[in-house]
């Protein structure tokens, strides 16, 4: 079967910024663009340069910055839209308009008050108007909003229209979300059978989420003939969001005897640009969410735990490498069975004998029926208790003092107790955290060769005095220790956590 490409038209800067309480600022807006430059994306819709001077200056600083993928600029079928998109994008590699007018009577009636000739008028003479504005440099794509409630006929006509006027691409949106996969894969395929000159440009589909279908529907387009799908990293956009490019890409790539396209996507980056975009629109991913959520490669049920461990494809689909992950997630917890706490005491480095490793898993059941989380700590905790060490530290915190701030280079200084008496570290670093960290391992003669693996923090009360509490993981030499802390102060929580680590990694050397 011969494949034909896919074109991936994202709109994460223009429709994903319309998400309600989105608003990014200019740089922003350019470092997701490179970002998606670099995930191999084919059009970057850069904004909607008319509707103020930021998206204007995000449009201009688009075009001229990147340079592999097509840059776009949305304009309504209106001659201002029109002439300062192009203003906007003259300045590019490779440019797009990307004009609208909407087609359904409903939004004819109520929104644009006018006829369908005077729509059909509009949206040839605004085809028109790009090629003469930017002298044939501009590809052209025109949207019918709201396709998937206008009228078959009047859709056929005005598709005829626009293309016979010179746009190279026809976008079929489903604006409201109201489309279910099996209407949109027959609205599609009608299109593609009635419209006379249909080869000469490429069918193209915008789904929006309201019903949770957007990906579906844009699966079903591709199967009926559409060779363009727009869509936004995580499905961000308005209401419900829209199709989640992560979701159709990687769909595609998982299923190619379902799909006769392929993409330009290096799925390599998706993880990276999910997480991106998450961080500077602060819209959180769902633990559940597919291909990026926290969940989407991790397995607590016991009985999966042991297949994935065995062969990785009894259950997952897909590789979490495919996406630039490191490795599925075997997350520990009620469900979990023996085999899974085998092979995380395993990746500890602890060695127990079988006598042993029956009672600290059953100790392990017992703890995790209570509490929803089980850290490397709580193992680590489980294990102590087992074999009776005693509680005595090594190495405790005297004192700590850390520096940050606008123009201020972050320093930190500690005191830590040890059996040789007091000892001082002085550093500087990243943040006061990581200055921390730096000064603890100067005052311990601790190298690089001490890791950290995992950082997490979270609060354990309200308010802004609430106590932190700090998670940490390192490894040394193939042994993998964990610790905790808690203080109201996260500098100091953070400090807590890393030395009670530090000190399970020398009392875990000495019996070796």
């Amino acid at each position: 079967m011969e494949r034909e490409k896919l074109f991936i038209f994202d709109t994460t800067l223009r429709d994903g910024e319309q998400t309600p309480g989105v608003n990014l600022t200019v740089d922003e807006k350019v470092q997701i663009a490179k970002q998606l430059e670099k995930l191999g994306v084919d059009v970057i819709e850069a904004g909607f340069a008319i509707s103020s001077p930021a998206d204007f200056e995000a449009v201009k600083r688009i075009a001229k910055e990147v340079k592999n993928s097509t840059v776009c600029s949305l304009a309504r079928a209106v001659e201002a839209d029109i002439k300062t998109a192009w203003e906007a994008l003259k300045e590019g590699n490779r440019v797009r308009i990307h004009t609208f007018i909407a087609t359904s009577d409903i939004h004819l009636k109520y929104k644009l008050k006018m006829s369908r000739d005077e729509a059909l008028k509009r949206a040839v003479e605004a085809v028109k108007l790009i090629q003469d504005v930017s002298e044939g440099k501009a590809e052209v794509e025109f949207s019918a909003e709201d396709a998937g409630r206008t009228d078959l006929k009047y859709l056929f006509e005005v598709l005829e229209a626009v293309i016979e006027a010179g746009a190279k691409v026809v976008n079929i949106p489903d604006t409201v979300g109201y489309a279910v996969p099996d209407e949109w894969y027959e609205r599609i395929l009608a299109i593609k059978e009635n419209v006379p000159n249909i080869d000469k440009a490429i069918v193209s589909v915008h789904c929006h989420n309201d019903l949770g279908l957007a990906t579906a529907n844009s699966l079903m387009a591709v199967k009926a003939g559409a060779r363009q799908v727009e869509c936004t990293i995580n499905g961000i956009g308005e209401r419900a969001g829209n199709a989640a490019m992560e979701e159709i890409v990687m769909a595609i790539k998982v299923r190619p005897d379902q799909f006769p396209v392929y993409t330009d996507i290096d799925t390599k980056q998706i993880y990276k640009t999910s997480q991106l975009v998450s961080r500077l629109t602060g819209v959180l991913i769902s633990r559940t969410k597919p291909i990026v959520g926290d969940n989407a490669f991790a397995h607590e049920s016991g009985i999966h735990q042991h297949g994935v461990l065995e062969c990785r494809e009894t259950y997952e689909i897909m590789k979490p490498e495919d996406i630039g992950l490191k490795e599925s997630k075997i997350v520990l917890g009620k469900h979990s069975g023996r085999h899974a706490f085998r092979k995380k005491l395993e990746e500890m480095g602890i060695e127990l004998e079988e006598e042993k490793l029956e009672e600290a898993f059953r100790r392990f059941k017992e703890l995790a029926s209570r509490k929803k989380e089980i850290y490397d700590v709580d193992i680590e905790l489980i294990i102590e208790g087992l074999e009776g060490e005693k509680k005595e530290k090594v190495y405790e915190l005297a004192s700590n003092q850390a520096i940050s701030g606008e123009g201020v280079i972050p320093s930190a200084t500690v005191k830590v107790r040890t059996p040789d008496g007091e000892k001082l570290g002085l550093a500087v670093g990243n943040g006061p955290v990581d200055a921390t960290y730096k000064a603890i391992k100067n005052a311990l003669s601790v190298g690089d060769e001490v890791v950290l693996r995992d950082f997490k923090i979270r609060a354990l009360t309200a308010g802004t005095d609430a106590l932190a509490e700090v998670y940490v993981t390192v490894e040394n030499e193939g042994i993998r220790v964990s610790g905790r802390g808690v203080d109201p102060d996260i500098v100091r929580a953070s400090a807590l956590a890393f030395l009670e680590a530090l000190d399970r990694l020398v009392k875990r050397k000495r019996k070796k």
